[in-house]
Formats: C-alpha cells, structure tokens, sequence
C-alpha cells in the first residue's frame, strides 16, 4: 500500500463535465479552467468520461484538444471511451492529433461492449451494419494496431501533382500506442487487457461472478492482482469517488454526505442484470479519508489513482475538493505535487 516507503506515486482526478443545454460553452469552460486549476495544484493527470446523449462531455477527446493549448505539463486522458461508439480508424486519427498537440500527454482509456441503450440508438449510430458491428476486444485490438501505425490500407504514394497518401494512420505520435488504457470491470476484462499489453484502470462499478459476492474492495484487489499476474510491468489505476471536507463550508459537508448516503443502497449487493457492483463513496476529513483508504484492499495494491468528481456538484465544489485533494490529501498519501 502506499506508505512513507511506498508513497502514492500518481494522483490525478475525473469528471463528467456538464452543461446547461441551453448555454452549453459555459459548462465546457467550467470543465477547462479545472483543468487547468488541477495543473496548478500539481496534479498528475487529469480525465474526462464519456456522457454520450447526455448533458456532459459526449467528445472527450475535442475537449482534450482544447486542454492540450491551455496547459503545459499535467497529462489527459480519457475513462474511458466506450468503443462501441467509435470507428477505430477514425478514433486513432483523433488520438494521434491530441497527442501531437499536447506534446506527448494523452492517456486514452477505452473499453468493450454495445453501447448502452443499443436498442435505443441503434438505428442512428449504424442504420446499415448493426447486426454486424464486433463489440468484442478485437475492436480494441484493431484500435491498438492502428495507432501502432500498422498499414491501414493498401495504397500509398503519389496520386496526382500535389497529393501523397501514407498507408498509415497520421499524423503518427510514437509512445501513444504505449500509453492505452484498457477500463475493465470483470475478471476476464483484467486479465486480457493484461495479455494485450495495455494497461489497466479499476474503477468504482465492478461486475460481481459468482453466486456469493465478495465486498467491493476484496473484488476489486482480485481483479488487480489477476492483472498483475499477467502483466507485471503493467500500470493499475484505481478509481474511486473521494470528497475530502478539510475547508468544506458547514453546508457543503452537509450535501456530500446527503450525496453519498442517497447512493450508498446501491452498494449493498449487485445490480441489475450485469450484477454491477458499486463502490461506496468515501467523504470526510483528509485524516479519516487516509486510513479508509489504507485499510482498502484495492488501494493497497496501487501507486496511482485517479479519483472521480462526484456528479451535480457546482464549480466552487469541485474547486474545494480539487484543493483539498492536492494540498491535504494527495501529501498525506505520501505524494508529491509536481510543479
């Protein structure tokens, strides 16, 4: 776990971004200048999670492209972008031009799977090849071969007086392929994303196998480890909703806690049909946060996190917990924030 000898190395945050429908640039600049706040408290890294038909951040990766011209050091990444949204190619061009436009700091995290609603939208997102789309891993491998910079078509070379064609993904950005993500919540989705060679995000929703669910820590400490087994030399970021109340107002400590208590049922065994099961969300004082997390058998197993932003929180909220996290908790975890 970490510790004065073993110190939490990494420590970044995650957000869903929202936005008025009505005015929806103020909540996309609310979204960017946290970023940059999180750079200036030093943090590692900073996320931002798909909400596809919602009223948050349905392109990430845009968003990352403006980041990218307003800081200079902390790296962006995404947790993560659900695939089966996305045509690898096109995904690989984005990525490589985020990554180019920040100087090598883009941590894409992706995962498997129909996209939610499927029934719902997916007359619109594929009118003609729905019933052949792969939502397996080989999607996430066709992701990783192309920005890899594997051939992605037959043809290259000269066509006419001014245009040259590359059989490549471009523009090329070497290391991205060795900065993919893979955001797993079973077993079975650790220990691939351990045989591809990605690494490897744990986050606070994990799907319960087997008839007698463990407690969410001790599940989510089985699936880092089966991760490690696989890939040793692998990277485990692990996501969980923490609210340090050091310099909270009396009523916001009162509305994180009426937050965390509406959504600690859910916690209390699997739910719905993908038996998922949900992390309880930790709020308090940085003392108390420390030996929670401590005491965490997930967070005993890693040197990185990436903590989530809780969701309907307003910017003078996530101010005070972004500032509490950097100048309170992150250094009682033994981490340094970098300048």
């Amino acid at each position: 776990m970490p510790t004065s000898d073993r110190p939490l190395r990494k420590l970044g945050f995650l957000t869903i971004g929202l936005f008025d429908p009505d005015d929806p640039a103020a909540g996309h600049e609310s979204t960017l200048r946290m970023i940059e706040l999180g750079e200036r408290l030093g943090f590692d890294s900073a996320w931002l999670r798909h909400r596809h038909l919602q009223f948050g951040i349905s392109s990430p990766v845009a968003v990352l492209a403006a980041a990218s011209q307003r800081t200079e050091r902390i790296e962006l990444g995404t947790a993560v972008t659900p695939l089966g949204w996305e045509n690898p190619l096109r995904l690989a061009e984005d990525l490589a031009t985020v990554d180019v436009l920040s100087g090598g700091r883009l941590n894409p995290g992706v995962s498997v799977g129909p996209p939610m609603h499927w029934d719902d939208v997916r007359t619109a997102l594929y009118p003609d090849t729905a019933e052949v789309e792969d939502f397996s891993y080989a999607r996430v491998e066709r992701l990783q071969r192309l920005v890899r910079g594997e051939r992605a078509t037959t043809f290259r070379g000269p066509e006419g007086i001014v245009e040259e064609w590359s059989d490549r993904v471009e523009p090329h950005s070497p290391g991205l392929a060795d900065r993919l993500w893979y955001g797993g919540a079973s077993l079975r989705s650790a220990t691939w994303a351990a045989s591809a060679g990605m690494h490897f995000l744990t986050s606070s929703v994990l799907k319960v196998e087997g008839e007698t669910p463990p407690d969410f820590a001790t599940l989510q400490r089985e699936q880092i480890d089966a991760y490690r087994d696989g890939n040793p030399s692998g990277r485990v970021s692990q996501g969980l909703v923490v609210i340090p109340t050091d310099s909270a107002t009396p009523e916001q400590r009162s509305r994180y806690e009426e937050y965390a208590a509406a959504r600690l049922p859910r916690t209390r065994e699997p739910q719905g049909p993908g038996r998922m099961l949900f992390s309880p969300d930790l709020v308090g004082p940085s003392e108390e946060l420390v030996d929670r997390l401590h005491a965490h058998a997930g967070f005993q197993a890693v040197d990185e996190v990436v903590f989530a932003l809780p969701f309907s929180f307003g910017p003078d909220d996530y101010t005070q917990i972004l500032t509490d996290t950097a100048e309170r908790l992150g250094p009682a975890l033994g981490w340094s924030p970098l300048g």
